[in-house]
């Protein structure tokens, strides 16, 4: 269990010291007990414990002594030996409420849920005005899956105490918990005949504006204002009623207040505004761009420096295309707050993003530096350098990542992988193939190294059979990997198996997006041609023609050349 009964366990010293009057009249038993309760509220546990146990020796009936021995052992973590103080403390007084109240929150601080249940009733039925005890049962009950005896036990606090807020809202949340939804809003529609509340007013608001009934919501949100002019979510419910119905100089009013406003923290206005900007769509954004920039400009003078409005800020101006503002929101943060992990992520995150790769591969060593046991720093910076093609550069790093990271099997997997990739890029393919071995030692099934590995074995034409055997793991794994069926097919065409390899092509080039890929549709091709489907074949060389980007250099001469050969053989 959580929540309010872990809480109360945590009991003032000044609250428990009534109990002294169970201690009896011998005065030195009393003393000893004083003693031992002082020991206890300033954390001596043990010091306290050895006293409690010479009073208990004297006289194994005192109640106060097995009640405070039983918190030491609480404070001390033996749950068992606490139950079993608690329990004797019980038997020898069970009029004290204390001790009751004890021993129910330790069974359910320890998952003994029928035991905390049948205690609680008890008290309960014990202590009918102890107003507490009710929402305990109520916690208690909800959770154990007991629903409606969470209900009947509402029931029996209005019956008692009467109707409040508090217990309109909890109904109203057992009911939902339910899934009984129209009578959860109508329990805080009968509430709200009788009583007045900003919240069950503003959760009526939200139901109206749910079934767009925006003006019933209007009402209810201006009630709930009328109570509390600074209630936030009848402010926010307000202005949605208002974006809505396109009434967009009073929606922007109304959330130029709720920026302004002193008594929201800023944590509060950020998510709304990041909400705002993120789910309202590109065109909202678009047309409203003046008003939401000054929204963003009223929010930063606000709380300048603040690294929530930094970042949301940040986020804002990176969604509308103007990268060097989130840079300069997201470098503020960073060097404001030196020792933040996530500020310094989020800045060089971004320079990814806005692909600044020179900016990328400093700041990613730089980050690393300041927080060394973070691998990820490096992996960015070795992607800039990777796109500013300096591969070895890209090698020096992950080399790094492995000295760093040798316990980690996943990034050990991941750098050899890199390495391997980098190696073959630089025209090394033994020491790329060496890499790829390293990797598969650690994951021998890892279908990234297997599939390059293959292919780059099919490239040099040679080792086909462990090519083929690796590349044929990859497709079992992922059978839809246009990527992965490529090399498999190629693989079959190299071994001289076209009409193997033709039905894996198409494939990945009907089902799985090959055909968005011009070294696949190369490749078909290819395999169509071997097979005389010389009308095909050349269709696929058009349309690997059309989405060529200058990958495959000698397209243009080789279909040049097939349609010799073609001419030749029909001759």
């Amino acid at each position: 269990m959580k929540g309010h009964i872990f809480k109360i366990f945590l009991f003032a010293f000044a609250a428990s010291m009534p109990l002294l009057a169970a201690a009896g009249e011998d005065s030195v038993s009393e003393n000893m007990l004083v003693t031992a309760v002082e020991k206890y509220a300033g954390g001596k546990a043990d010091e306290a414990s050895a006293i409690l146990k010479e009073i208990i020796a004297e006289n194994p009936d005192d109640d106060a002594a097995h009640y405070y021995l039983g918190l030491c052992e609480v404070m001390n973590g033996n749950t068992d030996g606490a139950e079993a103080e608690l329990r004797k403390a019980v038997q020898a007084d069970t009029t004290n409420f204390w001790y009751r109240y004890r021993l129910a929150t330790l069974y359910s601080m320890t998952g003994k849920e029928e035991l905390t249940l049948a205690m609680f009733e008890n008290l309960v039925r014990d202590f009918p005005k102890k107003y507490d005890l009710y929402y305990n049962m109520v916690e208690l009950y909800a959770g154990s899956g007991q629903n409606e005896k969470a209900l009947e036990t509402m029931s029996q606090i209005e019956a008692v105490f009467g109707k409040n807020e508090m217990t309109a809202l909890t109904r109203f949340d057992l009911l939902r918990k339910m899934g009984r939804q129209d009578e959860a809003y109508a329990s805080l529609e009968e509430y709200n005949k009788e009583y007045s509340s900003p919240q069950v007013l503003s959760l009526l608001g939200d139901r109206e504006l749910s079934m767009y009934n925006e003006e019933k919501a209007l009402a209810l949100y201006d009630e709930a204002l009328s109570l509390s002019s600074d209630y936030t979510p009848a402010l926010l419910g307000k202005a949605e009623v208002y974006r809505m119905t396109r009434r967009y100089d009073e929606f922007f009013g109304l959330i130029g207040d709720f920026v302004r406003d002193q008594n929201v923290p800023a944590e509060g206005k950020c998510k709304y505004l990041d909400v705002l900007t993120t789910s309202s769509g590109q065109n909202f954004v678009r047309i409203f761009k003046n008003q939401l920039d000054s929204l963003m400009t009223e929010c930063e003078t606000f709380y300048p420096g603040d690294s929530t409005v930094n970042f949301t800020a940040g986020k804002y101006y990176y969604a509308t295309g103007r990268g060097e503002q989130a840079k300069a929101r997201f470098r503020d943060n960073m060097d404001r707050y030196p020792s933040s992990l996530s500020a310094a992520a989020n800045y060089v995150e971004l320079l990814m993003y806005l692909e600044q790769w020179d900016s990328l591969a400093v700041e990613g060593r730089k980050a690393y530096g300041k927080f060394p046991g973070e691998t990820a720093f490096l992996e960015l910076a070795g992607v800039g350098e990777y796109n500013l093609g300096n591969y070895r550069e890209v090698i020096n790093i992950y080399d790094e990542v492995l000295k760093a990271a040798e316990a980690d099997s996943a990034k050990v997997l991941q750098a050899y992988t890199a390495i391997g990739d980098m190696y073959f890029k630089v025209g090394e393919t033994k020491k790329a193939f060496k890499a790829y071995d390293n990797a598969l030692e650690v994951n021998p099934d890892y279908a990234p190294v297997l599939n390059n590995y293959a292919y780059f074995l099919s490239l040099e034409n040679k080792k086909l059979k462990k090519a083929c055997s690796m590349s044929k793991k990859t497709v079992d794994q992922e059978p839809g990997n246009a990527t992965y069926l490529d090399t498999y097919g190629w693989i079959l065409f190299l071994q001289g198996k076209p009409q193997e390899a033709k039905p894996v092509f198409k494939n990945a080039i009907m089902l799985y997006g090959g055909k968005e890929n011009a070294e696949i549709l190369d490749h078909y091709a290819e395999v169509l041609f071997s097979l005389g489907e010389y009308d095909l074949a050349f269709l696929y060389w058009s349309q690997a023609k059309a989405k060529n980007n200058g990958e495959i250099k000698d397209l243009d001469a080789r279909i040049s050349l097939r349609k010799t050969q073609m001419n030749k053989s029909k001759k």
